[in-house]
């Protein structure tokens, strides 16, 4: 493997790979969105609680996360061509089953098969394969293929409500299914992954030996996960239920659909940001930096019904929260050996995908208990702040030893 630089892995290949990922999360990213834009029209067809079919969406967070684990695993033993190639299938038939309309086809379909067996083997090996191809800008590389989400969100909620008005949310389902397969040719042109260097003599990682914040690797582990938990919870809010909460105040569908389409294409516009600012301040002050946004933005979602309000706070939303999640994966590579990041990567994005999980379920209970969603995003600024307070100490930790190591290196 040719390296462009001296003690670097990246090159013209690395970048390839990243966009490659780019585009099939761009499409598998869009197979839970049939369900969130057609929220309302599923649970009239079901006959059900909005609770129930927003625990669908649920289950796809949830199953991802979990599914990230042992698919971490099983693709440093058969490959990433072959565990994503299994995702692909196990996505499209979770689809086709989820168009069965029963609630526990859309629970099956979407928990395990588009979760666990289907986004749990695209998503987060993945994100561990492109961070093997970059040592020098890994913010930036994971940033854009995590906007695969956000494109996603950009392009398909609108073409998906005009499909669910004119042919209905199974048969909509079903031809996503179809579109699901396109991305099969694509695993051809996935190659391995470099070998990572060896750091030399005298090089350490962004913390160096203080790289566990003076806390036990485990112990440190623990509260990324918990603060990945905490801010996944309000960041469900709107994009599991803002189409919903746009008809409850009186906001046409097609304008909620567009709503969160600009909520999302910000989103993928400041994600490079986000990607940079983590290449340069490290993984913890960019989820810091993040989830203080994130934490303003949805307090506002609490001030207005105005269309154009809403519209202005969806796209402030966008531009705050997207750094976020990728920002874990830094920190992760930031803290930790590369040899484990194929299970602690994971491990975070499962947590984060269980936060996104509860967000969501948790939030149409609350609707269902006050006919509101003010209790929802109230409870997601309560999260938020106990998040920052989970970074602020991981963050304190790590100033306080690098302060001691530098003066014992003065004196």
């Amino acid at each position: 493997m040719q390296r462009t630089a001296v003690g670097s892995i990246e090159s013209a290949h690395s970048w390839r790979a990243a966009f490659l990922t780019l585009a099939i999360l761009s499409i598998s990213f869009g197979s839970p969105l049939a369900a969130v834009v057609g929220l309302r029209e599923i649970q009239a067809a079901l006959h059900t609680d909005r609770s129930v079919v927003s625990l669908a969406s649920a289950l796809v967070w949830i199953g991802n996360g979990l599914g990230g684990v042992p698919m971490g695993w099983l693709a440093d033993r058969i490959g990433i061509r072959r565990t994503v190639a299994m995702g692909i299938l196990m996505m499209a038939a979770g689809l086709g089953v989820s168009s069965l309309g029963t609630v526990w086809a859309l629970y099956v379909g979407h928990g395990l098969l588009i979760g666990f067996l289907g986004n749990g083997a695209i998503y987060a090996p993945l994100m561990v394969y492109v961070s093997r191809w970059f040592d020098r800008r890994r913010g930036t590389a994971l940033a854009l293929i995590s906007s695969g989400q956000y494109i996603a969100g950009m392009v398909w909620p609108s073409i998906l409500e005009i499909a669910i008005h004119h042919v209905g949310w199974q048969t909509v389902m079903l031809g996503y299914g179809a579109l699901v397969l396109a991305i099969l040719p694509l695993m051809t042109l996935l190659r391995p992954a470099p070998e990572t260097l060896k750091l030399a003599p005298g090089q350490s990682g962004r913390f160096g030996e203080n790289r566990m914040a003076g806390l036990s690797p485990n112990m440190t582990m623990v509260l990324i996960c918990a603060a990945s938990f905490l801010c996944c919870v309000p960041m469900a809010l709107p994009a599991s239920h803002l189409v919903a909460f746009c008809g409850d105040v009186g906001i046409p569908p097609a304008q909620g659909a567009a709503m969160l389409s600009v909520m999302l294409g910000c989103a993928f516009v400041s994600r490079q940001f986000w990607g940079a600012f983590a290449d340069r301040f490290g993984g913890l002050p960019t989820v810091m930096a993040g989830s203080f946004c994130q934490m303003i933005a949805i307090a506002a979602f609490m001030s207005t019904t105005n269309e154009a309000g809403l519209f202005s706070i969806a796209a402030a939303y966008g531009l705050g929260f997207s750094g976020i999640i990728p920002a874990y994966s830094v920190a992760i590579r930031d803290l930790y050996p590369s040899r484990e990041a194929s299970w602690r990567i994971p491990t975070v994005l499962l947590t984060a995908m269980s936060g996104m999980a509860f967000g969501s379920w948790f939030a149409g209970r609350l609707f269902d208990t006050f006919l509101s969603y003010r209790p929802a995003f109230g409870t997601g600024v309560i999260f938020n702040l106990a998040n920052l307070a989970v970074i602020l100490f991981l963050l304190l930790r790590i100033g306080r030893r690098q302060d001691v190591r530098m003066a014992v290196a003065a004196s």
